[in-house]
């Protein structure tokens, strides 16, 4: 059984190598400490193989790893997301996140994208054309999926309608997720779902806006030639360890995840470019309230 998504394996199987290594122990010393093959160990390192959540712990004593909160990040990490009180993966007993339960609904890349995001501390996006699923109001997401979808039915959309507000939890609690999203004008101007809809949602932006995690820059059409930089993305990043950050950038039946340290520094830089031209977050919550006025 392989315990939690590709991506989430290499960027777990890199740190604990980063561990062992930082004790200056080979590989082979440390599966002979836990009992194993050293080819167990090379497998977890590599991402080639999953790792139970006990597994982990069983290294992380090894190396001496006393941590609580490096701990409870790797031990999410390999599967055991369970859900504290503000959506994020509590990392403990090896219980899975919530999203295991719609595991035969949605994709597997969907379901990595998701676990990356319950386990973030941060996510940087730019949209071109819709609002980003953590700021969406149902009906409005209800619209974004008939229309992304091949006549639907009307209880898969629930489904996923469900699955998506399910996801915005990672904006609340004692330690929510912070969100800086720059937006192209397209996205408020897009009248999605029809003009009340749409009036909802710009709404729900600006209230959303004025949380103390969330920034929203709107790159105007008179500065949108910028956006040819790059078509829409999300960079994760996570608390104290860089090494684990991606980039993803979503396609009409895929996702893509960029891992390579030069990517990630060349979606960073677009991205700051990106917010460097944009509106001021105060600024940009005046623009969606002027066009929500319909000025």
């Amino acid at each position: 059984m392989r315990y939690g998504p590709a991506v989430r394996r290499r960027k777990l199987g890199a740190e604990l190598r980063r561990q062992r290594e930082l004790t200056g122990m080979t590989s082979r010393e440390a599966a002979c400490a836990v009992g194993w093959h050293q080819s167990k160990v090379s497998r977890i390192e590599t991402g080639s193989s999953g790792v139970k959540p006990a597994d982990v712990a069983r290294l992380l004593d090894v190396y001496s790893v006393s941590d609580p909160e490096l701990r409870a990040l790797l031990g999410a990490l390999c599967g055991a997301g369970a859900m504290d009180e503000g959506g994020k993966g509590a990392g403990s007993g090896g219980r899975r996140g919530w999203w295991y339960a719609y595991r035969d609904l949605l994709p597997s890349a969907y379901l990595d994208f998701i676990s990356l995001e319950s386990e973030a501390s941060c996510a940087r996006t730019l949209e071109t054309t819709v609002v980003p699923g953590l700021l969406q109001t149902p009906d409005y997401a209800r619209a974004v999926t008939r229309a992304a979808l091949a006549d639907p039915p009307p209880e898969q959309v629930e489904e996923l309608v469900r699955v998506r507000m399910a996801r915005q939890a990672v904006l609340g609690g004692r330690r929510p997720l912070e969100l800086c999203a720059v937006l192209d004008e397209a996205v408020l101007r897009h009248e999605v779902g029809g003009r009340q809809v749409m009036a909802e949602q710009l709404g729900h932006l600006l209230e959303r806006g004025s949380l103390p995690h969330v920034r929203l820059h709107v790159l105007p059409f008179s500065r949108s030639n910028h956006i040819g930089i790059t078509g829409p993305f999300v960079i994760f990043s996570f608390p104290r360890i860089a090494d684990l950050d991606v980039v993803v950038l979503d396609h009409l039946t895929s996702s893509l995840y960029l891992e390579r340290k030069e990517d990630l520094r060349a979606y960073a830089a677009a991205f700051t470019t990106l917010r460097a031209h944009a509106l001021s977050h105060e600024m940009s919550l005046d623009y969606i309230a002027r066009i929500s006025d319909g000025a």
